[in-house]
């Protein structure tokens, strides 16, 4: 029952294969230096890539993006299928249109019970000037609110 923003994490295996997914436990650690963290089950087939690479992208997404968030929390498609982005720090996609995104060093990561806490220095930072934010709520998106 707790309100959350919603953002995709994106990657670049080594082989050169674009890595994403949809994830909601994203916040603040630090301003100096500037971290952040998020979480991923052990079991995720995307673990060995975002657990050894250098560096990752956190896509906040805007309201327009509920489609995005669906597309890549699905399994067994494409999901970068005539998806627009730019290539960011370290080589991870970073998403056209997304509300602000946090392109990060792949700092540390902890264990604890099923999951792995990924804390990402942040390299390279953006927002969209207007765009209001995607949330998750419930079990599900919620694309109008008043701010």
């Amino acid at each position: 029952m707790f309100a959350t923003g919603v953002t995709i994490v994106t990657a670049r295996a080594a082989d050169g294969a674009l890595v994403g997914l949809t994830a909601n436990s994203f916040n603040s650690v630090s301003l100096s230096p500037p971290l952040v963290l998020w979480s991923l089950s052990r079991s995720a087939g995307s673990m060995p890539t975002l657990s050894a690479g250098s560096h990752y992208a956190i896509n906040i997404l805007a309201a327009d993006q509920m489609t995005l968030a669906e597309r890549f929390a699905t399994r067994n498609i494409d999901r970068w299928a005539d998806v627009q982005f730019e290539v960011g720090v370290g080589g991870a996609p970073v998403l056209a249109g997304a509300a602000a995104s946090f392109e990060c060093f792949n700092r540390s990561r902890y264990e604890e019970g099923d999951h792995v806490i990924f804390v990402g220095e942040v390299e390279r930072c953006a927002h969209r000037v207007g765009a209001s934010p995607l949330l998750f709520h419930g079990g599900r998106y919620y694309t109008e609110h008043p701010l």
